[in-house]
Formats: C-alpha cells, structure tokens, sequence
C-alpha cells in the first residue's frame, strides 16, 4: 500500500519571539514492511537542518532559528509503501536489548488499579487457556500462536480488553507529548488520547514482565476527527520478535501504520520537542493528510 502525508505543525506568537529551537521526530525510516520512496522536510525559518539518529536508532533534526518571529511553519511530507506483516516488525534499526523496554517511566507507571488488571491476564501466559486463545488470535492479527508460549494470545486479550475498557477521546489529538497523560490517570478516568491507551497497554504489559515500548507514527484518520498522528505500542514476543498492537483501535499494526519513531513513552518518541525564548505566548495549530494511493485525502 502506498500512504500519502503531509504534517504541518504551525506555530504563532502574541509577540514576536526572539528565537526558537526544536529537536524533529519526524522521519519514518525503511524496515521490513515500510519503505520510503521520499520524504522531506520544511522549516519556514532561515536555519540548518542537522541530521542525526537519537539513542534509539529514530531520525532525528535539530535546528535553532533567529528571530523576530511571529510565526514558524514545520512541514513533513513524504510517500511510505506498506506492507501487512500481520503487526510483526522485523528489520527496524534495535540499539538495546528487548529488557531495556521493561523500564518503568513516570508516564507509564503500573499503579495499584493496573497491576490488578493486568494480572488477570497472567493465566494466558501460562498456556492454560491456548486453546480458547487460538480462535482469538486468528481475528486480532492472524499470528495465530507461534511464540509458542503464551505471550502472544496474553497480549492480544489485553488489547482487545483494554479497546472495550478505555473510551478514545478523539477532540484531543496526539499532538506530541505535551498532550500525553499518564497511565495510571488514563486508567482511572477510562478515557483517553491514543498515546495515554498506548502507555496504559505498556504499563500493564511490563507489569506481566513483557517488555513493551512507544511508537508514534500516522494512521488515516476517522471523517471529522482531528489529525495530529497516531500512536500505538510494540510489544516483545519470545520467538518472534516486536509486534505492533494498537489498542486505541483494538487491532494488531497493519499496512495502514506509518512507524517514525519508538521510545520509552511519549516523551521519548514525540513526533516535535522544543522551547522559543523571548516574545509572548505561543499557540500551536495542525494540519494533517493522510491518504492511500487509491483513497482520498483525509485530515
């Protein structure tokens, strides 16, 4: 599948700023079911664009720009190719080992609330209910249960519980980490943005001892609904590596996904970070299309 996206994140000031600087998630890179065929980005500023890889192995720009500046415009676009590797990601750049992603942060913290949840999932592990599971398997991804061990049908339970349990909140957009609300605050409330059910599926898969990690990236948005990305998790299975479950839509990844950049939590991944200094504050807007070679755009 060829996906089209144009990602415009514009940023106005009362007062003019005296500078600005930020650090670009913002660059999907190739693996074994996403490819590249272009990709660019824009700063509306006079600056330079320094590319470098983070820790993690993400693409990352950095730039400071002069000012004075009333407003800054930072455009990514680009073409992926897509293919469906039923959620399995093989190929991407791995800096760390799978433990590292068992490390908890303060957006994905396990309260007292989601240990109890996540423990309810611990008999699929124990391969006491691989049968039941098999059938469940075959509609989340079609993976069916080659780990082998439990792990995989364990995680697909808690993605399809955690898409009934947690209502999306599609009026806030996924605009970077800014927005993200911890787990444990996501859980109590039963609501939240894609990258808050993202951390509550991390905090409760690592609660199980899997080690689990961020994504953010794009997905063609529902009609009406606001784009600002997407994000989902990736969780590690013995014996068959990463897989992408998206809990926000109750789904393993699919060759819908666009996959930019991977961290810890929201933070760690977020798509723009950065401060101005000088000036008045600032407010942000975005503009999202996201399309299929053989659809219409939608934002």
């Amino acid at each position: 599948m060829r996906i089209s996206v144009a990602h415009e994140s514009v940023y106005r000031y009362d007062t003019a700023a005296s500078g600005v600087i930020q650090t670009l998630r913002l660059t999907p890179r190739n693996h074994s079911g996403q490819y590249v065929v272009a990709w660019r980005i824009d700063i509306s500023a006079d600056c330079r664009l320094e590319a470098q890889e983070d820790a993690f192995g993400n693409i990352i720009h950095a730039f400071s720009a002069n000012g004075p500046l009333s407003e800054l415009r930072v455009l990514a676009e680009g073409m992926i190719e897509t293919q469906d590797t039923a959620g399995v990601v093989r190929g991407a750049v791995e800096r760390f080992p799978p433990s590292l992603f068992l490390r908890e942060t303060a957006l994905t913290a396990a309260d007292e609330a989601i240990a109890a949840y996540a423990e309810q999932f611990a008999i699929f592990a124990s391969g006491q209910s691989m049968a039941q599971s098999a059938s469940q398997d075959a509609g989340s991804g079609g993976l069916g249960t080659a780990a082998g061990d439990g792990t995989l049908p364990m995680l697909h339970e808690l993605l399809a519980r955690l898409h009934q349990d947690i209502a999306l909140e599609p009026d806030r957009p996924a605009s970077g980490a800014c927005n993200a609300e911890a787990a444990a605050a996501a859980f109590a409330r039963r609501r939240g943005a894609c990258q808050d059910v993202a951390h509550v599926f991390i905090a409760a898969a690592r609660q199980l001892s899997v080690p689990a990690r961020y994504v953010s990236g794009y997905f063609p948005a529902a009609e009406g609904s606001p784009g600002a990305g997407h994000a989902w998790a990736e969780a590690y299975v013995p014996n068959l590596g990463w897989v992408g479950f998206d809990a926000a839509h109750g789904f393993c990844v699919t060759d819908q996904h666009v996959r930019v950049a991977i961290g810890l939590d929201a933070i760690g991944a977020a798509p723009i970070r950065g401060a101005h200094y000088g000036g008045g504050p600032e407010a942000l807007e975005i503009h999202l299309a996201v399309s299929q070679a053989n659809s219409q755009a939608q934002s």
